[in-house]
Parts: structure tokens; C-alpha cells; sequence
């Protein structure tokens, strides 16, 4: 049971969470160290109910008639743990018995977005881009709590070692259905404090990020791109498929994500990578590598729209005139980084967003201005890996496209192209 006190904390940290740009996980990490009393069981009712009240967000506030967010939080105590109006009563709640009798009644009457928390061009979006038979579960899917997904580093072990690892330390983790690599857990647990973490021998990446990598087809002692490696969840995978050998330039142009990049490939035992901050636009120094490297992944940066299982977030601070934006960007990215592909070499083109417009029209474009490039299957490439598949929609192409609901990951789009 919430108790007053952590209803207020939790009500303030979700206002500072919708005013504020940054990153809700960021929000809530500073939040905790500026309440030091705060336990760990404490941290997590707390934390529990405002990623609740965010994920939830539109429906509570309509079930609240408000936005205020101590109301939205005790929205998601009726809704969604089951409070009843004495409960919300001890917390202060006025008008209780409304709220509960709304939190009741039959969600359906509500319009879509609303049902689904999500914002009407979100909403429409996704109703644009889906068969209607679909619409509902795709819906429940972005609204459900991502599980805990990690990958066993085969430069260390290998996935039945570090699940048995896992067990004997009572972590029960189950093998993932797509990815060889994959461990899965549904629920949060401290794997971070395992000696397999601190021995590198894991990194936690959902498991439609581990399906990544294995479409460049990476061969030992080939040079390698990954232009917008950020903090390196997919350049540490490029690294364990090629184990170790050839060369590997991680580019970004944050120091700071390429810090932990560092950090975390000296963890992980991955001694092929060479790290390179970039100049944002064209950067000069890369010139010396046009048309030289064997394969290229461009990573670019999106909306996110299909990690808001983990970042509920992201649905409440992009607006749609964003999305042109960070389309317009991806393009430019795509464009720079296919001058390094030799001739026969191939580039990878990847966003984790759910939005046409960062994705098949940006390949559009981009193959139209580049003829030169060829679209190759993304399917035959896992399916030559042994990582095969549910069907899929019928006019998915030879894009790899990951859904929620279809797949149990995150969002992801990929398509791999092969240059003449």
C-alpha cells in the first residue's frame, strides 16, 4: 500500500517528469538522490506508479477530469491497483468514490487514442500503418512493461553457460524465441550486480536490437562502420560476431555516449574497436575511408516510437513536427555514411521507430537519389543464421520490420542494402 507521503513524492516526480525535456529515467535518478531517506522498496513504489501514471497517462486524465498529476496518480491507484475510495481516501483523495466508479466503468466507451494512451497523431499513425484487425493489440502491447532482455558476450561464454550462471545465483532467466543470444526475465532483477556483469560475460539489449548485427553478415578481418554507435549495444555485438578480429570504428558525435562505449567494451573484452568522435554534419576526416569499408550500419536517430514500452515517456514529449525533423536528419546520416561502402560492400539502415516516414520513405528517397544501391532481404539473411521468424504482414518487403504485438520486442526497422 502506498502511503500519503510516497502518493506526494510520486505526484511530484511525474510534474517534473512532464515539464521537463529530458528523459523520464534521468528525471527519477536525480529525484532519488535528492531524497536520500528514500529506501529501495520506497524508491519503488514510487517509481512502480508514476512509469504506471505515464504509460497510462491520457486515459487517467480522463478518468480524473484532470492533469494535475497528484489526481493522475491516484487515476492509476483505482485503475490499475485496484484501490477502492476508503483506500484513496487515507491518501487525501477528494472526490473518491467518482474516481473510482469511473476507473470502473467500461474503457471502451473512451475514443482509441484515449483508451491507448496516446497522442491523436500517434494514434493515427499507427491506425494508418496497421490492419484494423490489429489495431487493439498493438495498442495493449505499447502499453505493457517491456521485459528484461540481455545478450551472452560469445567472447566470454556462451547463452546456456550464463543462464545456468544466472539460476545458481537465483536469477531465473528463460532463453529468448528469436535471438540465439537472448536471456529473458519478465520481471526487473539486479543483474547488474552479478559477477557475470562485472566479468562482461552479458549486456542487457532487447532482443529486437540483437537482431541487428547479424544482417551486416560481418566476416572476420573485415572493416567495419557503425556511424552512429552511441553507447554501443550493436557495436559490442559486431564485435562478438567477429570475434575480435578486423576493424571496428564506433563514430558518434557524443563524447559523452562514446565514454560509456569505452567503458563498456573494455568490460565486455572487445579489442577491435576504434573509437572516434565525429564533428556533427560531414566530417572532413572521414574522407579517407570513402568507398573502403566492407559494412556499414547507420543506426540513426528517431523518435523512439517503438521503445515506449521502456520509455512511456517519449509519447508525451514528441510532437509529430519532430518526426519530419529527425526524418530530414536520418536521410542526410544515410547519405554521408554510404560514401564509405566499398563497391559490393553492404550498408545497414536502422531506427527503433514504428513511423513510415523514418523509415520506408527515408529508403525511398534514399534509393532514388542512389542508384547504385540494391535492396537484399532482411528475412533470407536471419533465416541463413538460423533465426527464424513469425510470418509476417504481407507488405513488409525485404524490410526487417519488429513489432510489439507481432514479436514480443521492441520497434525496430532495418533494411539492408548491397552496393554494385
Amino acid at each position: 500500500m502506498i502511503t500519503p507521503a510516497l502518493h506526494d513524492a510520486a505526484a511530484r516526480l511525474l510534474a517534473d517528469i512532464l515539464a521537463s525535456p529530458g528523459a523520464a529515467d534521468t528525471r527519477m535518478d536525480r529525484f532519488f538522490r535528492a531524497q536520500p531517506r528514500l529506501g529501495p522498496q520506497d524508491r519503488g513504489v514510487i517509481a512502480e506508479a508514476v512509469y504506471g501514471s505515464l504509460r497510462h497517462h491520457r486515459l487517467l486524465c480522463a478518468l480524473a477530469q484532470t492533469a494535475e498529476p497528484r489526481h493522475v496518480i491516484s487515476a492509476w491507484l483505482a485503475a490499475f491497483e485496484g484501490y477502492n475510495a476508503r483506500q484513496l481516501q487515507t491518501l487525501g483523495v477528494a472526490h473518491a468514490e467518482a474516481l473510482v466508479a469511473a476507473a470502473r466503468a467500461d474503457r471502451d466507451t473512451h475514443p482509441f487514442a484515449v483508451s491507448a494512451s496516446l497522442p491523436d497523431w500517434l494514434a493515427a499513425r499507427l491506425a494508418a500503418q496497421l490492419p484494423a484487425s490489429e489495431l487493439s493489440a498493438a495498442a495493449a502491447a505499447l502499453l505493457a512493461p517491456a521485459p528484461l532482455d540481455v545478450r551472452a558476450n560469445t567472447l566470454k561464454t556462451d547463452r546456456a553457460t550464463l543462464q545456468q550462471a544466472f539460476a545458481s545465483a537465483g536469477h531465473e532467466l528463460d532463453p529468448t524465441p528469436l535471438s540465439p543470444w537472448g536471456l529473458r526475465r519478465a520481471s526487473r532483477a539486479s543483474l547488474f550486480r552479478t559477477p557475470e556483469f562485472a566479468a562482461g560475460h552479458f549486456e542487457v539489449q532487447d532482443e529486437g536490437s540483437q537482431l541487428i548485427a547479424p544482417l551486416l553478415e560481418p566476416r572476420r578481418g573485415e572493416r567495419i562502420v557503425d556511424y552512429c554507435a552511441g553507447a554501443g549495444g550493436k557495436t559490442l555485438h559486431l564485435s562478438a560476431l567477429l570475434a575480435n578480429s578486423g576493424m571496428l570504428y564506433a563514430f558518434d558525435t557524443s563524447q559523452k555516449r562514446l565514454d560509456r562505449l569505452r567503458e563498456r567494451a573494455t568490460r565486455a573484452g572487445c579489442d577491435n574497436i576504434r573509437i572516434q568522435t565525429l564533428e556533427a554534419g560531414a566530417d572532413s576526416r572521414l574522407k579517407r575511408l570513402y568507398g573502403k569499408i566492407d559494412r556499414v550500419l547507420v543506426d540513426a536517430p528517431c523518435s523512439g516510437t517503438g521503445t515506449v514500452r521502456r520509455s512511456p515517456d517519449i509519447k508525451w514529449r514528441l510532437a509529430y513536427d519532430r518526426v519530419a525533423h529527425l526524418a530530414g536528419q536520418a536521410r542526410a546520416i544515410l547519405a554521408q555514411a554510404s560514401r564509405l561502402v566499398r563497391p559490393g560492400g553492404r550498408l545497414l539502415y536502422v531506427t527503433c521507430s514504428l513511423l513510415r516516414e523514418e523509415n520506408e520513405d527515408v529508403i525511398a528517397d534514399f534509393l532514388a537519389e542512389h542508384g547504385d544501391y540494391t535492396p537484399i532481404d532482411a528475412h533470407g539473411i536471419l533465416t541463413r543464421r538460423g533465426i527464424l521468424l513469425p510470418a509476417e504482414a504481407a507488405d513488409a518487403g525485404p524490410a526487417l520490420r519488429l513489432w510489439p504485438h507481432r514479436h514480443g520486442t521492441d520497434g525496430f526497422f532495418a533494411q539492408v542494402l548491397q552496393r554494385d
